[in-house]
């Protein structure tokens, strides 16, 4: 199929996650993305294992956010590979970093020097906690965004201790976030013929995450609490047990809370003017909550499923990764992918074009594995 960034040429300088993913995106969209990695074991990505893939020293976890690559080593404190790298900018489209804070300053390969070289270029840098402020200069993993940005004083029960999320969504919702950004920029350049520079950060996609709770505590004062699995502003909207397994409603209207009251044997509670609107419902959860989860504790989940899907209520199971991977729905939507090469089995992207999802050209790379191709060298 014809990808949509076929031709657009992407040098991805960086390591982990988000910046590895932006690549990864761009290059299952067709683009040609050239990994930059240190000569002394590359992306550190690369040993976060086990497990490891076929080669048995590559960890699935590089697998998954590099395939689709060409690898190169340049060592960015010699100035020979700070001059190769400029050559390869001569031809690219796109250069995206996540180096420590100051560290492209330091080597001259910061965002003013490298648009002032190569003024078509967009330059794409990944902070922790943004280019501007007392804590710029910070490093950042996932967990400490989610601690320092709000996001886990919001995750959990009330009566636990703050709780992380299980998925790096920081991480990968920023370089989902850069992603946009080039290829904005990338639109605004065939009108001015010159690129740019955009700025994400893992501090700003995290207070992202939390605007809604943000945007309230602006207009109230009021600070979020935790909710465990119910929302803040929608009631029932959260995970009740039942009489085997835990099941998640989402009632999200008053139409479908009497549909969902009906199905629970208590149509008198769609009626009720403690519960009949959505703010009434919310300013009396701590009465109508037990009462539902009294009610679901009575049946089985999938007969419960049954019911309130056959009255048009949302709700789920709460599948684990093992349900998800063997459920009818993960099947059809054919989001796996056995990686080129004899790599492993790693999930796709989450996007289609015309009806027709990329598929992998290629696996992850060796370390250097594209020195001679694309430097010219090898050794």
């Amino acid at each position: 199929m014809n990808l949509p960034l076929e031709g657009v040429r992407v040098i991805e300088v960086g390591q982990a996650l988000a910046g590895p993913l932006a690549g990864a995106i761009m290059a299952d969209m067709g683009a040609d993305v050239i990994k930059v990695e240190k000569p002394d074991g590359g992306d550190d990505a690369r040993a976060w294992g086990p497990p490891f893939g076929p080669d048995g020293v590559t960890s699935l976890y590089f697998h998954g956010q590099n395939r689709n690559k060409r690898s190169v080593r340049l060592d960015l404190k010699r100035a020979e590979d700070v001059e190769a790298l400029h050559r390869l900018c001569e031809s690219a489209d796109i250069l995206i970093q996540n180096l420590r804070a100051g560290v492209v300053e330091e080597i001259g390969i910061g965002p003013a020097a490298m648009t002032a070289r190569h003024p078509r270029l967009v330059y794409c840098s990944i902070w922790a906690f943004g280019n501007a402020g007392p804590l710029r200069m910070r490093p950042g993993f996932d967990p400490l965004l989610q601690a320092y940005g709000g996001m886990m004083s919001v995750t959990g029960r009330p009566e636990d201790p703050p709780t992380f999320c299980g998925a790096s969504i920081n991480d990968k919702a920023t370089g989902m976030f850069t992603v946009i950004g080039a290829l904005g920029a990338l639109r605004r350049r065939d009108i001015t013929g010159r690129g740019g520079i955009v700025d994400t950060s893992l501090f700003e996609t995290a207070v992202h995450w939390v605007e809604g709770q943000v945007n309230n505590h602006l207009s109230t004062g009021v600070v979020p609490t935790r909710h465990g699995t119910g929302g803040a502003v929608i009631v029932p909207y959260q995970v009740f047990d039942t009489a085997d397994r835990p099941l998640c409603l989402a009632a999200g209207n008053d139409r479908l809370w009497a549909r969902c009251a009906q199905v629970l044997g208590h149509a008198e509670w769609a009626a009720d003017e403690r519960f009949a609107k959505g703010p009434a419902r919310v300013r009396n959860k701590a009465e109508l909550i037990p009462m539902i989860a009294h009610v679901l504790r009575t049946r089985p989940r999938d007969e419960w499923i049954a019911a309130l899907e056959a009255a048009g209520v949302p709700c789920s199971p709460v599948n684990d990764i093992g349900e998800v991977v063997a459920s009818e729905q993960f099947a059809a939507m054919d989001m796996v992918q056995a990686l080129p090469g004899g790599g492993p089995r790693v999930v796709g992207l989450p996007i289609s074009f015309d009806g027709v999802r990329p598929r992998s050209v290629r696996g992850a790379p060796a370390l250097g594995e594209h020195d001679a191709e694309v430097l010219g060298r090898g050794g």
